[in-house]
């Protein structure tokens, strides 16, 4: 039985991967047809969002700690970046 776990978890961690991709085609169309801003803000921060759980995922998927640390600062850029544009969006400015 304990043969058959990392099997099942590469299955699940491809299955995973596969519909993340997915998701992102969808909200990378969200962001092409909008109709607002803050749906395009949204859809951009999701594909941030995914992008990192990609990283992540193929991660787990090849053993490449690498991945881990790459992910992980794309979600502090990803953080900033969103942070940023939700105040240009409600304010007009970033830097007071």
């Amino acid at each position: 039985m304990a043969s058959e776990l990392p099997a099942l978890l590469d299955t699940a961690v491809f299955a995973a991967l596969v519909l993340a991709s997915g998701l992102t085609l969808l909200a990378g169309y969200r962001v092409i047809v909008g109709p607002t801003t803050p749906d395009r803000v949204v859809a951009l921060d999701t594909i941030g969002t995914n992008v990192v759980a990609i990283a992540v995922l193929y991660a787990l998927q090849t053993g490449e700690g690498l991945f881990v640390t790459v992910s992980l600062v794309l979600a502090i850029i990803g953080f900033v970046s969103t942070i940023a544009v939700a105040r240009f969006v409600t304010e007009g400015d970033i830097i007071e």
